[in-house]
Formats: C-alpha cells, structure tokens, sequence
C-alpha cells in the first residue's frame, strides 16, 4: 500500500509563494521536472538530498516543509505528540520509493528562525533495492534509542546499538537504515546551513 508524502503540498505551496516554476526549480537542482512533480503530488517518498536542494532554492529551511505555523518562543513537544500520524513525514532514498525507510516526527516544529532540526525517527531494516547515499551540506548528530543501525560513511561502516552515538558531516556520502530484521529508533539533530 502507498503512503501518501504529506509535505509534497507544503513544497508546492512555497514555491509558489516564491513565484517559481517547477521548470524554475528543476534548473536550479538538477532534478526532473517528473521527479518535483512527483514529491508535489505525492505519489513518491522523497529522499532528504532533493528535499535540500529544493529548500535551497526556495530559500527556506528543510523544516519549513514539516512546519504548520511559525512560533517565535520556545516550541514544546509533549510526549503523546510526537507520534501523532498527522505529523509524521516519510523519506526513502530509494529510486521510486512508494514506501518509508525512514518516518520523521518532528520534536521542534514551527520553532521560527530555528539553526537546528530535531527529530525522534524510525529506522526500517534495509530493502537493499536501489539505495542511493545522501549527501548534502551540514551536520548531523545521532543518537540510537533502541535497536541497532548501521550508517554508511563514505566507504566506512559502522553499526551502532542502544545508546551509541555518531556525529559527522553530511556532505561525505552517507546512509543509515536498521541493521537486521527489525526496526531501531534514533535522536537525530540536522543541521543545513542557510
């Protein structure tokens, strides 16, 4: 069964605001004008490099795609929301992806003019099928809750389980998924500079 992109609308709705085509946006990016169309509709689960490159060019945060309204003080999360299906969002660096390797709840949505993003997120066991690496500009920190995971860096391999943690720089080409048959959960932290 598909699940829907829940942001594919937010991004329309931006770059709109913006005044730009989607021909505009896939010029700037790289990517097809299939490809945008496609995240716009929401018939695929994007992967976080095109979401970046798209954030780019409209010049907002990737955040500002999983964000509802903007609040200038402090944004608090309780517990029970944070798995609320309303505000989960869907990523797969698979070609054609029409499933989840990665659901995102967001911890500090709508915190205007936000350097960082936070995020509790679901790891899924590896399809093994068509993975891409992600690479983008910025930082990410990780920290495992529960499971194992392994993150592919660069040509390096680590596994990591129950309360360890890795840092590195998201430009070197990486990818994380669960290690073995079962799901992990993590603390991410994502930082995309401006």
């Amino acid at each position: 069964m598909s699940e829907k992109n829940r942001i594919g609308a937010k991004v329309k709705l931006v770059r709109e605001n913006r005044k730009l085509s989607i021909d505009d946006v896939s010029e700037r990016t790289n990517l097809s004008v299939n490809s945008i169309e496609s995240i716009e509709k929401g018939e695929l689960i994007p992967g976080l490099t095109p979401l970046i490159k798209i954030a780019r060019v409209l010049g907002v945060r990737l955040g500002t795609f999983m964000d509802d309204q903007q609040e200038l003080g402090p944004v608090l999360m309780r517990s029970d929301t944070k798995k609320d299906e309303n505000i989960v969002t869907r990523f797969s660096e698979r070609n054609n992806a029409k499933s989840s390797d990665l659901d995102f709840y967001a911890l500090a949505r709508n915190k205007a003019d936000r350097h960082m993003d936070p995020f509790i997120i679901d790891v899924f066991p590896s399809s093994g099928e068509n993975i891409k690496l992600s690479t983008h500009e910025g930082e990410e920190f990780i920290y495992v809750l529960a499971g194992n995971i392994e993150v592919v860096y660069g040509k390096d391999k680590y596994e990591l389980c129950a309360g360890d943690s890795i840092y590195y720089d998201s430009i070197v080409a990486h990818h994380l998924h669960s290690k073995g048959d079962q799901p992990a959960k993590i603390l991410a932290v994502v930082y995309t500079p401006a």
